[in-house]
């Protein structure tokens, strides 16, 4: 077996106010994307058993290296929820420092070893900047290990400093003076005796909820207290190897009645992600934006982030480009920002209903082909399509066989007018600055007969929602390329007074422009 030890300066679960005790917890949960066994130890360490799971990162040497450097970049953000960088600097076999996770300048120790009571120690022995004795585990102090710490200065008294020391004491006098306690964990600490611990295990549904160190006024306060729930939440996405799609954000008001008015006991707002993410400067984004535009009824002393929603999340980019540098080549190294999670963040900032998205329809008339809908429902809807590739790719095929089969409907103008203009007649051609010389069609359908009058459509240029059109592709030399269309006329109902159909007068319109 071997286990990594490191230290982590939030698991003092003494320092935790009442009903957070599962943000000592969260401590571990980052840990458990390098392997299942993860145990907190004594409310100061995080141990790892990376035995079953070392191969799996290249060997040991790999897997510590990575661990070390995910402990740094986690330290980091909880520090300092802006800073995602750290350095790691290697010290001797089985202990070594961490730089750069807290501070400039200000190392962090951690250990490793056989079994997690030596990890443990040699953990504690840099911590104290100590050296790591040349006998091993047997030249170990006493007061590395938490069991035998009540019985140091006796044992000290008695000329025995060390592991090894306490070993070679007679057992029996050793258990009938100090306790069977004491050599039964310096058999595990040895391995010569099995050990026992409480394993992190991740709770089936996020929801974390922190008091506040002071009273949050405003939205800037809030989010700093935040800023913490979200790295334990990306310690849980990550152990679940899963993404946000929903998340709720609800903080506690301390007063309940401002001025004589009642105010709610709490207050909350929620965000949501058209992709499965864990990125959580993203997140971050997301929720400042949104507390950017609340008002606080009241100063809160307690806050809950709860995920509402979650996806698994792709291991595998069907895109042609890398994954970190969407933006393509920055010369600076600053990563482009993807075009979801911008008009995510600009939703938020400016409101769902000022920020749109085009939605293809499926109907013939130009008009509405389209339709403007929230940028923000628009990317949740494509992302449930995404789902569904079967389908999608049998839809395009059938879009393909209907193009094939007709071509010219591909002769689509730049530029539509809306609505269609009347043009002039003159020997039954159409005139646009002079007459028009018809060089493709007609193009003929029939839409709009479903419905009398579409939501958003409009009305077709002769009434109703009913379109029975000829599209052709005209031209003149002051006009240039244009689009338009003979309007044909439906017959009118039995009983009418009206003209028939054939004697009436076919109308032209122009509804686009090429170029």
């Amino acid at each position: 077996m071997h286990w990594i030890a490191l230290p982590w300066p939030w698991c003092d679960e003494s320092s935790l106010p009442p009903g957070a005790s599962v943000q000592a917890a969260a401590a571990g949960w980052w840990a458990l994307r390098f392997t299942p066994r993860v145990a907190l130890v004594d409310a100061e360490a995080v141990l790892l058993e990376v035995s079953s799971t070392e191969r799996l990162w290249g060997g040991r040497e790999v897997l510590l290296a990575q661990v070390l450097q995910a402990w740094v970049e986690a330290s980091a953000r909880g520090m300092d929820p802006t800073a995602t960088q750290g350095a790691v600097e290697r010290g001797p076999a089985g202990a070594g420092l961490v730089a750069g996770a807290q501070s400039p300048g200000a190392p962090v120790a951690w250990g490793s070893g056989p079994t997690a009571l030596v990890a443990h120690a040699r953990l504690r022995m840099a911590l104290a900047g100590h050296a790591l004795p040349a006998q091993g585990p047997l030249g170990l102090p006493l007061h590395t290990l938490t069991a035998v710490r009540p019985h140091v200065a006796s044992l000290e008294r008695m000329g025995c400093r060390t592991w090894g020391a306490l070993r070679a004491l007679p057992r029996a006098g050793v258990s009938r003076r100090f306790g069977a306690a004491v050599l039964g964990v310096l058999d595990q600490a040895l391995g010569d005796a099995p050990e026992a611990h409480a394993w992190v295990e991740l709770p089936e549904q996020f929801v974390l909820t922190g008091e506040l160190p002071a009273l949050a006024e405003s939205a800037d306060a809030l989010l700093w207290s935040t800023s913490r729930c979200l790295c334990a939440l990306q310690g849980w996405l990550q152990a679940r190897q899963q993404g946000v799609l929903g998340l709720e954000l609800a903080w506690r008001h301390d007063l309940r009645r401002i001025d004589g008015v009642a105010i709610a006991p709490t207050q909350a707002l929620q965000v949501r992600t058209a992709q499965a993410t864990q990125d959580m400067r993203h997140l971050r984004r997301l929720l400042s934006e949104n507390l950017a535009r609340t008002t606080l009824a009241a100063p809160a002393n307690q806050i809950t982030l709860r995920l509402l929603e979650a996806a698994p999340l792709p291991h595998r980019s069907a895109s042609l480009l890398p994954p970190d540098d969407l933006g393509g080549g920055d010369p600076t190294g600053v990563q482009g920002e993807a075009l979801h999670q911008l008009l995510e963040r600009l939703s938020a900032r400016l409101g769902t209903d000022h920020v749109q998205a085009p939605v293809l329809q499926a109907d013939h008339r130009p008009e509405c082909m389209q339709q403007w809908r929230p940028a923000a429902e628009v990317l949740r809807l494509t992302a449930a399509v995404t789902k569904h590739a079967a389908a999608r790719n049998a839809l395009t095929s059938v879009s393909a066989r209907l193009l094939d089969a007709a071509p010219d409907a591909l002769l689509l103008p730049t530029w539509l007018l809306n609505p269609p203009r009347r043009l002039a007649v003159q020997g039954n051609r159409p005139c646009h600055h002079g007459l028009l010389r018809l060089l493709a069609g007609p193009h003929r359908f029939e839409a709009g007969w479903w419905s009398a009058a579409e939501e958003g459509a409009g009305p077709a240029p002769g009434g109703g929602a009913l379109a029975l059109r000829d599209y052709f592709v005209a031209h003149n030399d002051v006009a240039g390329l244009v689009w338009v269309f003979r309007e044909r006329l439906a017959p009118e109902p039995a009983g009418s007074d009206g003209p028939p159909a054939a004697v009436r007068p076919h109308r032209w319109f122009l509804h686009g422009v090429f170029g």
